[in-house]
């Protein structure tokens, strides 16, 4: 069982560097946290702390009613 959630932990690595591999740290942050996962999660595949993840979504959703329109 453990080597099946090592495989997948590898997989979605994998996959969210692809996903943001051009983008911002902040903009992979907000992206991996729409897909659902958690800060722990997130701060692991961007090399990051969990607090730094907390601290870049919690601004993204109090910038987000402001900028929604602006794209």
């Amino acid at each position: 069982m453990n080597e099946i959630s090592e495989k997948l932990d590898l997989i979605l690595r994998v996959l969210s560097v692809q996903v943001g591999e051009d983008r911002s740290v902040t903009e992979r942050a907000r992206l991996l946290k729409m897909a659902g996962l958690d800060n722990q999660t997130i701060a692991d595949v961007l090399n990051t702390t969990a607090e730094t993840v907390r601290t870049l979504t919690t601004h993204l959703r109090a910038k987000g009613g402001r900028d929604r329109g602006r794209r």
